[in-house]
C-alpha cells in the first residue's frame, strides 16, 4: 500500500480537491508514505477511440482535405508510410492480429497510450481471439459490437451495422465512425442510422463531423454518445464536431486519439489541439472526456476496472488549476500511472522505493528525467527495426 499526499486530488468518485490518496500496489515492500507538494492526482486517463496497429508515422494523406474519409482510406492503402507499416505486418483480409507480427505494432499503441496517462483504450477493429487482449499490461476493450461505418463493411459480415447491434444485445457499446466528412453522403449518414434503427443508447458515434443540431437532439434524447477526435479531423477533413454545441444539447462527449496515421501523437497531444480548436473547451471538460464520459460511453461498469484503490495517475503541478493542468502535460510530467495495482510508467524513485522485479520493466530516459517503464519498449522497437533494415522513430515513444 502506498500513500501518497499532494498539492490537490481529482482521484476518486467526486470532484472533492482532497489531497490524499491511498492506493494497494504490487511491491515487494509493504508501505510507502509520499508528500508530493508540487504534483496532482487523477484517475487514469481513457482513450475512446484508436487503431492500436494504425500508430504508424508520419500521418498519411497529401491530398486532403477529403469531402470524406471513405476517400482517405482508399488513398492510405497505396501510402508510404501504410506501405511501410506493412513491412511489418500486412493483413490478409482476416485482421487478425494474432498472426505474424502484428502484435509488435498493437503493442507500438499500447505504449502510445502508457506515455499519456491512459489505462483503458478502445481499439476500434474487428474483435479479436482472446490471445490478443493478454498481450498488454493496460486494459484494451474487449466487450464491444461495432461497424466501420455504415457504408465500409472491410471487417467482415460480423460487422454490418445491423448484425453488429443485433450482436450487441444493448449491453456492450456499438461503436461506429459516423458523419465523418463535410458532403451530402456524410450529412445523411445519420438519417440513415436512425432509419436502420441503431441510434440507441449503447451508441458511440465516432467524429460525428456533419451532424447537425437537430441530430444532436435526437442523440441527447437516447442518451447515445459522440467520440471527438478533432486532431485527426482536422488533419483529414479540416473541419470537427461542433462540440460546444453538442456539449449544450446534454450529449456525452468522449475524446479519442485516432490513429497516428491520421490523429495527433497521443492523448497529451489531444488535450493541447483540441483547446487550439475550441478555446472555450475546458480542461475540465477534456478531463470528464477521458474519464466519466468514456465509462458511460464504453458502459464501463467492472468495479474493479474502475477501482480507485487499484488505479492512479499523478501529474506534475504545471498550472494552477488542477484540470487546466492536463492542457499543459507532456510524457515527462507523468510522475506515476498504476493500473490494477501495477505500477506500470513513472519516476524511478517509485521503482527503487517499491522494489520493483527488474524483470519486469525496463528503466529509460524520458526528457531529463529517468523513468521505469513496464515491458520492453527499446527491445521493441528493435524488433522493428531490423525488420525495416534501418533505425524508425516515433514521436510518441521516448525511447
Amino acid at each position: 500500500m502506498i500513500k501518497i499526499k499532494v498539492n490537490k486530488s481529482v482521484h476518486g468518485s467526486s470532484d472533492l480537491h482532497k489531497n490524499e490518496v491511498t492506493l494497494n500496489v504490487n511491491s515487494k515492500k509493504e508501505y510507502f508514505d509520499y508528500d508530493h507538494e508540487i504534483k496532482y492526482a487523477y484517475t487514469p486517463l481513457i482513450n475512446s477511440h484508436d487503431h492500436l496497429v494504425r500508430n504508424w508515422y508520419p500521418r498519411s494523406g497529401i491530398k486532403g482535405p477529403y469531402s470524406n474519409s471513405h476517400v482517405w482510406i482508399e488513398e492510405n492503402l497505396n501510402s508510404d508510410s501504410f506501405l511501410e507499416r506493412d513491412k511489418i505486418w500486412k493483413n490478409d483480409g482476416n485482421f487478425d492480429l494474432t498472426t505474424g507480427n502484428a502484435k509488435l505494432l498493437a503493442l507500438l499503441g499500447m505504449y502510445k497510450n502508457i506515455f499519456s496517462g491512459v489505462h483503458i483504450v478502445s481499439d476500434h477493429v474487428k474483435k479479436q481471439k482472446p490471445e490478443y487482449y493478454t498481450y498488454f499490461d493496460i486494459h484494451v476493450i474487449k466487450e464491444y459490437a461495432h461497424s466501420y461505418s455504415l457504408y465500409n463493411d472491410i471487417f467482415g459480415d460480423q460487422s454490418l451495422p445491423e448484425k453488429a447491434m443485433e450482436l450487441s444485445k444493448g449491453i456492450v457499446p456499438f461503436i461506429i465512425h459516423l458523419a465523418d466528412g463535410t458532403d451530402t453522403i456524410s450529412k445523411n449518414e445519420f438519417h440513415l442510422l436512425v432509419d436502420k434503427g441503431l441510434l440507441k443508447v449503447n451508441t458511440l458515434i465516432i467524429n460525428g463531423i456533419a451532424l447537425s443540431l437537430l441530430d444532436f437532439k435526437k442523440i441527447a434524447d437516447v442518451k447515445a454518445s459522440i467520440c471527438w477526435c478533432p486532431s485527426s479531423n482536422m488533419f483529414l477533413i479540416g473541419q470537427t464536431l461542433d462540440v460546444m454545441s453538442a456539449i449544450e444539447a446534454g450529449i456525452n462527449i468522449t475524446i479519442g486519439t485516432d490513429s497516428t496515421m491520421a490523429g495527433g501523437h497521443n492523448l497529451f497531444d489531444e488535450f493541447r489541439y483540441a483547446k487550439r480548436t475550441c478555446n472555450q473547451i475546458s480542461g475540465k471538460h477534456l478531463y470528464k472526456m477521458s474519464t466519466k464520459n468514456a465509462e458511460r460511453a464504453l458502459l464501463l461498469y467492472d468495479n474493479e476496472l474502475l477501482s480507485y484503490e487499484k488505479n492512479l495517475l499523478i501529474l506534475d503541478k504545471l498550472h494552477d488549476d488542477i484540470y487546466e493542468n492536463i492542457i499543459y502535460q507532456d510524457m515527462d510530467n507523468v510522475d506515476l500511472l498504476i493500473h490494477q495495482s501495477k505500477p506500470i510508467y513513472g519516476n524511478i524513485h517509485y521503482f527503487e522505493d517499491l522494489n520493483l522485479n527488474t524483470d519486469n520493466y525496463e528503466i529509460i530516459k524520458v526528457g531529463n528525467k529517468e523513468k521505469f517503464i513496464i515491458g520492453q519498449p527499446s527491445k521493441l522497437l528493435k524488433e522493428i527495426n531490423n525488420i525495416l533494415g534501418y533505425t524508425k522513430r516515433f514521436p510518441y515513444m521516448p525511447v
